[in-house]
């Protein structure tokens, strides 16, 4: 069981622990072919995608409150890109090395 207060994710207190700035979640049952990057950090919000093409039937689920600036949108969504990016890199290769075993 989660103790509910160490777990308070307003935008005004802080996470007691460490959370990672992004996760990786799916939905395999219901949306085979979408990926959904959740960005842990203020402002957060949630990336439905398409598995195959992160820009590709792309949107944005915001938790927090929208940013103004669009200049900031558009940089967490590449580096929203580039964490999937790493992630399906380090799978793969992980793959291949089973593999060879």
């Amino acid at each position: 069981m989660v103790n509910k207060k160490s777990l308070n994710l307003s935008p005004t207190n802080t996470v007691n622990y460490m959370l990672p700035r992004f996760l990786l979640a799916d939905n395999s049952q219901d949306a085979p072919d979408t990926i959904y990057v959740v960005h842990n950090e203020n402002p957060r919000f949630i990336v439905e995608s398409d598995i195959e093409d992160f820009w590709n039937n792309q949107e944005i689920h915001w938790i927090d409150d929208e940013p103004d600036n669009e200049e900031m949108v558009q940089q967490l969504l590449e580096e929203a890109e580039e964490f999937l990016e790493l992630e399906f890199s380090r799978e793969y290769d992980e793959d291949e090395e089973d593999d060879e075993e």
